[in-house]
């Protein structure tokens, strides 16, 4: 199939700006007559909903929390990128734009990233203006923060809260919309299946999460906002309810899947501590500030360490190896999530890790805290100190941190075009739960950026395009695809509860887990993966014959959930294996280990590989059909990435 990105002609600048002036309106007396279908709450789906409303068609909005406030996007710490240059330190649109294409390794989009750079800036002004309570230097100027991958302080920030502030200003700003009647919220009610009518999303089949009534809804267009699919590997910094089932139920009915390998380990983020933890616990990007990375410069030393022989204290600077800042010393503990995972990860594998598992690097305040003061760190980062505390028993202001690398964004996703469409005309996807802005890596502080620009300031004048040339007739759900949907989704159901088997939901997710994470985490080699594949066609077959769930589908099952997510799960973690296994480069969080420089350095292969992967469904069991997307850079130079 030939896709097309539907990007605009002209200079970079100029793309946005004409392109919202060539897209199709519907005029205001029209557009309470189009009916808008947003599936999840976060970030993206709150913000899409309430200015899809504010515009004035009629949105239905759907999350399977109790509240949209209880969305994923409520744990994101760190901040918020914008090009504001408030600092004056040499920040621009196009720097962001040119920090977001290197930090991707040079694989995503010119035209959306440079979007996304220019919308940044209005981003910061709406959020204001709903009264998010952002940091603020001493004379009441809004404060920035630098992050991993860029020279310059653009990230804006809530102390360790800023997704939470976000959201609650999303939350308002849908809340009045429901209290006007233009949004009906659906809360408890997840999505199932996708319907289509002539090729054309036309509704979605939703269960009831407390009753498990089954529930059909009809729309003119329907928007997916349903985050990344970082818990296919179970321990995750994702929550535990994040799941791909809403996304891989739309690629199964035809919306390409993009760039699935494509994952992003976060360097920072408290380590396994056993066997019987469900996920894990991220610290915000934001103390690499301030933070130094280290770890023993012997093996000897390490060891004398785990044992217990010795204490952190009792390491003299001169014994300390601070490993980012002397490998990249441009750029030092602020390197990209990639590069400082990887990092982290050869220090623990030459044995020089720290704790108990030797699986941890050192997060040291000392210097900080020794020039500023205990009382200053405590105003950046207090509820960040006290989080780590809490769960580990340590105290940070006294003892470094022990980090490690964890799975925790999701670059792929579903394939969309400049206007956010899908390959299925009338479905939309936006923030995490598409592919298109980040390439191979995310930098820092871009999730909430992504979000919030595709929910405020894309998808209100892309998705009126295609409104635009579609009859404004009443939709119903009487067409016989929505039956037929539904009874899919219910023999789906009936067959889950029929298996009988001995293992439970979590047991399959636990042992794809292991698979994911060992052979498809953040080194991956032919040899693993080929391995890794069989290893989950196998867990495939023995789900469908040994899954054992309790309760049944007219009740609040939450093991039902678990086993309809898992199912989607095994799936998806196939084809990131598959798409693992055909892209012989390393970029980004991709990393090949056949595919390195001298240094360990991810090697592009940009002749053979600067493409989006996306892929196709054809049927059950059946390879699934590459399709691939150019990458045409012209106005970036192709370069190894360096940060030194």
């Amino acid at each position: 199939m030939n896709l097309d990105s539907k990007i605009p002609e002209g200079p970079l600048a100029e793309k946005w700006d004409k392109h919202k002036f060539n897209v199709k309106l519907v005029n205001p007396a029209n557009k309470r007559k189009y009916d808008v279908i947003v599936v999840g709450t976060g970030l993206a789906g709150a913000s899409a909903a309430a200015s899809l409303a504010e515009l004035g068609y009629n949105v239905k909005a759907f999350t399977y929390h109790d509240s949209p406030r209880r969305a994923h996007s409520i744990a994101a710490q760190g901040g918020i990128n914008a090009a504001k240059n408030y600092q004056n330190d040499g920040d621009s649109v196009y720097r962001l734009f040119y920090d977001t294409v290197k930090g991707g390794d040079y694989r995503a989009r010119e035209a959306n990233v440079y979007r996304l750079a220019q919308v940044s800036v209005n981003i910061i002004d709406q959020c204001v203006a709903q009264g998010v309570p952002f940091a603020r230097e001493y004379g009441g100027l809004l404060a920035n923060r630098s992050f991993g991958g860029a020279q310059v302080s653009r990230t804006f920030y809530a102390r360790g809260q800023t997704g939470q502030q976000l959201l609650l200003g999303a939350y308002s700003a849908l809340s009045r919309q429901i209290a006007y009647g233009k949004v009906k919220m659906y809360t408890r009610s997840e999505m199932l299946d996708l319907v289509m009518v002539d090729g054309k999303a036309a509704g979605i089949i939703t269960r009831n999460l407390i009753t498990g009534e089954i529930e059909k809804h009809a729309a003119h267009a329907v928007v997916l906002a349903t985050g990344g699919y970082g818990n296919v590997f179970y321990l995750s910094t994702n929550a535990k309810y994040c799941n791909a089932t809403a996304a891989w139920r739309a690629h199964k009915k035809g919306a390409f899947f993009a760039n699935p390998c494509f994952t992003q380990i976060h360097p920072t983020c408290i380590p396994v501590s056993g066997d019987y933890q469900s996920k894990l616990t991220l610290m915000s990007e934001s103390l690499r500030n301030d933070g130094r990375v280290w770890v023993p410069k012997t093996v000897e030393m390490a060891q004398r360490l785990r044992a217990g022989q010795i204490r952190v204290q009792d390491i003299p600077e001169e014994e300390r190896d601070y490993f980012l800042e002397r490998k990249y010393p441009a750029f030092g503990n602020l390197v990209p999530r990639d590069v400082a995972s990887r990092n982290a990860k050869q220090m623990c594998d030459e044995g020089r890790g720290v704790g108990s598992s030797g699986l941890a690097v050192y997060l040291d305040f000392a210097e900080i805290i020794k020039r500023t003061g205990a009382d200053s760190v405590a105003q950046k980062y207090g509820n960040l100190f006290d989080m780590y505390a809490k769960i580990t028993g340590e105290n940070p202001y006294e003892q470094p941190m022990r980090i490690y690398p964890a799975v925790h964004y999701t670059m792929g996703g579903l394939w969309v075009d400049y206007n956010l469409q899908t390959t299925i005309p009338g479905l939309y996807a936006t923030g995490e739960c598409n592919f298109s802005d980040h390439g191979a890596n995310r930098l820092g502080a871009s999730a909430l950026m992504q979000g919030l620009a595709d929910g405020y300031f894309v998808i209100p004048y892309t998705i009126g395009d295609a409104l635009a040339q579609t009859p404004p007739k009443p939709v119903t759900t009487e067409h016989p695809a929505f039956a037929e949907a539904e009874v899919a989704v219910r023999e789906r159901i009936a067959k889950l509860l029929s298996i009988n088997g001995t293992r439970t939901p979590d047991d399959f997710h636990k042992a794809l887990g292991h698979v994911m994470w060992e052979y498809c985490g953040m080194a991956r080699n032919a040899e693993g993966l080929k391995h890794a594949k069989a290893e989950i066609q196998k867990l495939r077959r023995e789900f469908w014959s040994d899954l054992k769930l309790v309760g049944t589908e007219t009740e609040m099952n939450q093991a039902l959930e678990k086993a309809g997510r898992v199912a989607d799960f095994l799936e998806l973690g196939e084809l990131m294996v598959d798409d693992a296994l055909d892209r012989n480069e390393s970029c980004g969080g991709h990393f090949r280990e056949e595919y390195a420089t001298e240094e360990g350095e991810a090697k592009r292969d940009d002749e053979n590989y600067a493409y989006v992967a996306a892929w196709q469904y054809v049927g059950d069991n059946q390879p699934e059909v590459l399709n691939k997307e150019e990458l045409k850079f012209e106005n970036v130079k192709l370069t190894q990435r360096s940060y030194k």
